[in-house]
């Protein structure tokens, strides 16, 4: 079983290891997290909202310790893991406020005498399988409504973010949330399906690729417990002729390149109509030219390196695999101090037969097509077999909407990329994933709507 570590991706250099741990603590842990559930959901609500509201603060007043973890372990620009952290330090706190209001009692409009109403209950306790690429805000969007709910957690972070696993957990416990309701544990992925098949454990949250979903939808469901999964995306950046091309530009750039281009939701391929396709296409290179590449802690650098050299190796795959087969490469600036980085690049004259056609690019590579028509963009768009998220990039309202409506998608923006709040659900469709986080959904997926019928008058 191979550890948890943390290696710095912009020096390669091994600054901690963990161990996994074996079945004796992993048996520990479910009877440490079950014994806290019967506990912890008879507090009252305003308690567990408080604790929420500290670990907020506590994020905001940790805010440069904990954005360092960030830059340290997988190489998040400065600004950027600022970013990530007082993100996280909102969902927190949108969940303490508003706790109360999506858990109050639900009175039913009902036929016939007596009342009936629903009451959101927790369920017991969780697994939470988290990834890399936003090693706290991937954990706020599932840990936070949760905890306000009452359920407790088992969190089994990725690999290569101890540092920020702990520093979480750490964060929880000392605004008082109890040791034993967030519970961060060190697993080993062949321990996952043993965990989700205990009775102990009701639910399983996953963030991650189509293939962990898969696995873990498979044991979830065999073992009839309810689950989430947040998978990839691949997602559409729609430009129409009457777009303000200068704004789509820019949007491109952050939406694709932000956070190294590793995030589910970054915009991924841009379906330009033929009429802008040269201008907007032009620009576009002009202005990943002048993306500034390096050292991450360095608060002017926008695309630091990628997680691991794995990661950069991967993408690079996809990418040559497209130029052997007749694609056209533009390449940003290259500034390449460890095998991590990536340059940013830009793809066009990609076609079906080629990966990156069809598979997701985890990294700042964008595509970009060429269509006819909005009829043609929606066409590429829903060709993909995710379905994430997407942009529409025009001034025409009405078309922007009925194109809205015709996207396969989770999630819609107009004239903007895909940005996270916490007042916002998040979700795709197709092989994106099942389930809903933030937002009153987010506190929805694992609760009980416990129907209170009562026929006779109570005394």
């Amino acid at each position: 079983m191979s550890a948890y570590r943390t290696i710095n991706p912009t020096t390669g250099e091994t600054l901690e290891e963990h161990p996994v741990i074996d079945d004796a603590a992993v048996e520990e842990i479910l009877a440490r997290s079950a014994d806290e559930y019967a506990r912890y959901r008879t507090l009252p609500l305003e308690q567990r909202t408080a604790t929420l509201r500290r670990a907020a603060e506590l994020f905001r007043e940790r805010m440069p310790e904990l954005a360092e973890i960030l830059t340290v372990e997988m190489g998040k620009p400065t600004t950027q893991a600022r970013g990530e952290v007082a993100l996280v330090a909102s969902i927190f706190e949108y969940y303490a406020d508003n706790a109360a209001r999506f858990l109050a009692e639900e009175e039913l409009d009902i036929v016939g005498g007596g009342e009936a109403r629903v009451r959101t209950e927790p369920i017991g306790a969780l697994l939470g399988i988290m990834p890399w690429n936003y090693p706290y805000y991937q954990v706020a969007r599932f840990a936070a409504p949760n905890l306000a709910l009452g359920n407790t957690i088992v969190l089994k972070h990725a690999r290569n973010c101890p540092r920020a696993a702990l520093a979480l957990e750490r964060v929880l416990h000392d605004a008082g949330v109890p040791a034993d309701a967030y519970i961060n544990a060190f697993i080993d992925s062949g321990q996952v399906a043993g965990i989700i098949a205990d009775d102990r454990i009701r639910g399983v949250s996953l963030t991650g690729s189509e293939a962990a979903g898969a696995a873990v939808g498979e044991v979830a469901g065999r073992h009839m417990k309810k689950y989430v999964l947040e998978l990839g995306g691949s997602d559409p950046f729609i430009v129409l002729d009457d777009a303000d091309i200068e704004a789509a530009v820019a949007a491109a750039v952050v939406g694709r390149f932000a956070n190294g281009g590793q995030a589910c939701t970054a915009s991924k391929r841009f379906i330009v109509v033929d009429a802008v396709y040269d201008e907007f296409t032009r620009k576009f290179i002009e202005a990943v030219s002048k993306i500034s590449v390096g050292d991450p802690t360095d608060p002017d650098t926008f695309l630091g390196p990628l997680s691991s050299t794995s990661a950069s190796a991967e993408l690079d795959e996809i990418v040559r695999d497209a130029v052997d087969k007749g694609a056209t490469l533009y390449v940003g600036p290259q500034a390449r101090p460890s095998a991590a980085f990536y340059p940013p690049t830009v793809l066009t004259e990609v076609t079906p037969e080629m990966r990156a056609y069809e598979e997701e690019l985890f990294g700042p590579a964008a595509v970009v097509y060429r269509v006819a028509s909005p009829q043609a963009a929606v066409q590429l768009a829903n060709s993909s077999p995710f379905g994430l998220s997407s942009s529409i990039f025009t001034r025409d309202a009405a078309l922007a909407d009925t194109i809205a409506e015709q996207l396969e998608a989770g999630m819609v923006w107009i004239n903007s990329t895909s940005k996270s709040a916490p007042d916002l659900p998040f979700g795709g469709v197709k092989r994106s994933g099942v389930g809903r986080e933030l937002a009153r959904f987010g506190i929805d997926e694992f609760a009980n709507k416990k129907l209170v019928r009562v026929l006779e008058p109570l005394r």
